[in-house]
């Protein structure tokens, strides 16, 4: 039976920081850096201004995840960003691209899917040819679904979602609506089989090009949306039965905290028993770090010290499995001025500088 144990919500782990010495915290960040560890990541823009750039600096990063699309998945873009960042000692952990990400041929087996997985090929050949060795995949057909944005502390703007009012998924300018996005009801045979015969094509091709593929829940992870089960990534059985499936070192989970904390009991064990059980086999490559109020069916985004889950307790998790990839904060509800991307790395940072101290 899925337990809640550890993700109550509480600040009291955070608040002894201020009592550690200063002189003490420098021993621990110093007696840390010969030792692997997870680090924080900003998802920033391809074509980033100075001011970006000097942004990032200045909130202590040194870690960047990008994305683009078909218009720009080449070798020479992918090798470009990668130098533009390192000018400015920023290495860029993973590279996304939309246009082969969330794809409806791949996930129904619709006419041309063999080009689209060939498409996909390409762009891992490219990201391991330019020395970038992670990207982000999600396996949704129709796209992932929102309801109108609510209000959270402070008049904060946020993503929601209830499944009494849901009626259109949407992804890189496509949108699926209820109650059949592609005309017909699928089956769970019908999405695990195009999902084997998807990832035995590109599993060798990542460990060729030296790239590993982060795989993302879905969201919502609801059993079925517009007549397309969601049977594999919206649990903890169907992570474990596909990564199975797959049998590669290169494939693994992005582990969007928030996407677990979404589904609550419908994922059969909750975040810390998932980053325990995949952390101790190296399938946790990249985290989305990222709070909500409640489980399903109706759940709205928060800061990350206001939703249900403690999310240090999350963070020292996955350091007691020993991750030493990236957290990057995602769907960040929207403050005044747009302090709010500094305002959650602030938080972030606090708690990672906490859990090993």
């Amino acid at each position: 039976m899925l337990s809640l144990t550890g993700l109550g919500a509480t600040r009291s782990n955070l608040l002894d920081l201020g009592n550690t010495p200063a002189d003490q915290r420098e021993v621990n960040s110093l007696s840390s850096q010969d030792n692997p560890r997870m680090k924080i990541a900003l998802q920033a823009s391809t074509e980033p201004s100075e001011d970006q750039i000097r942004l990032i600096k200045q909130m202590g990063l040194d870690e960047v995840v990008l994305w683009t699309d078909a218009s720009k998945a080449s070798f020479e873009y992918y090798e470009s960003r990668r130098k533009l960042y390192a000018d400015a000692s920023i290495n860029v952990f993973g590279f996304g691209n939309r246009s082969v990400h969330n794809q409806d041929k791949i996930v129904l087996n619709l006419p041309d899917r063999d080009a689209k997985i060939e498409e996909y090929k390409t762009h891992i050949r490219n990201l391991g040819k330019a020395g970038i060795g992670y990207t982000t995949y999600a396996h949704m057909a129709n796209g992932i679904w929102s309801t109108e944005r609510e209000e959270i502390r402070g008049g904060a703007s946020a993503r929601a979602f209830n499944l009494d009012e849901a009626t259109t998924g949407k992804w890189a300018g496509q949108e699926y609506s209820m109650p059949l996005s592609h005309e017909r009801e699928y089956t769970n045979d019908e999405i695990w089989e195009n999902f084997e015969y998807f990832i035995k094509e590109v599993a060798p091709v990542a460990e060729e090009a030296n790239v590993r593929i982060g795989i993302h829940p879905d969201d919502p992870p609801v059993s079925s949306l517009a007549g397309v089960p969601r049977c594999i990534f919206s649990n903890f059985d169907g992570y474990k039965r596909a990564l199975e499936i797959a049998d590669s070192p290169n494939i693994g989970i992005c582990l969007c905290v928030g996407c677990w904390l979404e589904g609550g009991p419908l994922m059969g064990k909750d975040v810390i028993e998932t980053i325990k059980y995949f952390g101790e086999r190296n399938k946790i490559f990249k985290v989305h770090f990222r709070n909500v109020n409640q489980p399903l069916p109706y759940f709205v985004e928060t800061f990350l010290d206001n939703g249900y889950a403690n999310m240090y307790n999350i963070m020292k998790a996955l350091a007691d499995v020993n991750f030493d990839g990236i957290i990057i904060a995602d769907h960040i509800p929207k403050m005044v001025n747009g302090c709010q991307t500094a305002f959650t790395i602030g938080y972030m940072t606090q708690m990672l500088e906490r859990v090993y101290a």
